[in-house]
Parts: structure tokens; C-alpha cells; sequence
């Protein structure tokens, strides 16, 4: 399946075997393993597994995990995700991380845009929900700038490094989205 979601900046895409150093650069950061579940150190190996398992999922329709490829270098900076699809209920959970270098450039902001506008559109999912953990306030505001609405506070879900984290819950529906 080929899938290409085109944006101002950047475009959606599924991801190429060759993406895998371009990955690689952009999950190595601490700051980007800090607050999402991937590992830490991150390695090549980790990047070529996780496009391999990517594919899996997008045949099966389950997840659509995509790179977010910068239009001006076409190197994929960062990844967003539809996934835990469930077509009876209509709904997933949004997931994504950028590369640090790229932060504050309103390009996860336009990468949300797309995704839900292919989540309500394409998929016909009725709310997109997000898990953020705190204390990631940057996240939490953006999901904020983007239209979701905060539904509460998940206690101790989450044993980063040794360390208890709180799930900050938020969702949109489709009849909020603009």
C-alpha cells in the first residue's frame, strides 16, 4: 500500500528500508526517548526492526506508522502514528516524536493536522485520542493547540527508567475538527 499524505512542509509516507540512518540520527537523542517509549540508546538496528514491523502493521490496517519527510532534504525527521485502529468503534490512538533539531518550526503541529485529517477522513474514525506523559508539557500543549480536549490523569501507567510516569489523556472528535 502506498501511502503519501502531502503538506506545506512535509509529507506523510511509508517508510523506506533506506530511511533507516535518517531514523537513526533523529531517535538517538535522550530528549526524544525521554517521553515516548522508544529505547535508549537508540541504535541502526532498532530503526531497520522498526520499518520492518511498520509494514507488517500497515497490512494489516491495524497501525499507520509514517515518516514525517521534510519536503526541502526528503530525510524523514520524526514519525506519527494512527494506531490500536478499531474499525467497530471507530476510534485510535495518535503517537508521534520530531528530531530535536527540528522542534518549535510548527512542523509536528502540521503533521497532527494531516494525520487526523486522513484519521476522519479516509479512515472514518470518530475520535483520535493521545497518551502523553508528564511531565511532557510541550506535547500536552501542542495536542492542546491542535483542538484535542484534556480528559484526565492516568496514575503511575507508565515505568520509565526506573521512574513512575503519569498518563495525561486527551481526545477529538470528529465533529471538532476543523
Amino acid at each position: 500500500m502506498e501511502l503519501k499524505i502531502e503538506g506545506k512542509q512535509i509529507t506523510l509516507r511509508k517508510l523506506k528500508k533506506s530511511d533507516a540512518p535518517s531514523i537513526y540520527q533523529n531517535a538517538k537523542d535522550f530528549e526524544i526517548a525521554r517521553y515516548t517509549t522508544l529505547p535508549h540508546p537508540y541504535r541502526l538496528k532498532n530503526a531497520e526492526d522498526f520499518i520492518k514491523t511498520t509494514h507488517q502493521k500497515m497490512r494489516k490496517k491495524k497501525d499507520f506508522e509514517l515518516g514525517i519527510e521534510l519536503k526541502e532534504t526528503k530525510e524523514i525527521i520524526g514519525m506519527i502514528s494512527l494506531m490500536s485502529i478499531d474499525h467497530d468503534n471507530k476510534n485510535a490512538e495518535i503517537g508521534y516524536w520530531l528530531g530535536k533539531k527540528y522542534w518549535s518550526r510548527g512542523i509536528m503541529k502540521e503533521a497532527i493536522r494531516l494525520i487526523l485529517n486522513f484519521g476522519f477522513k479516509k479512515l472514518k474514525l470518530v475520535r483520535i485520542y493521545a497518551r502523553v506523559m508528564h511531565p511532557n508539557i510541550a506535547s500536552a500543549k501542542l495536542l492542546e493547540k491542535s483542538g484535542f480536549k484534556y480528559e484526565g490523569r492516568m496514575r503511575k501507567t507508565t515505568l520509565r527508567r526506573g521512574k513512575w510516569m503519569d498518563d495525561l489523556r486527551y481526545s477529538i472528535l470528529s465533529s471538532e475538527f476543523k
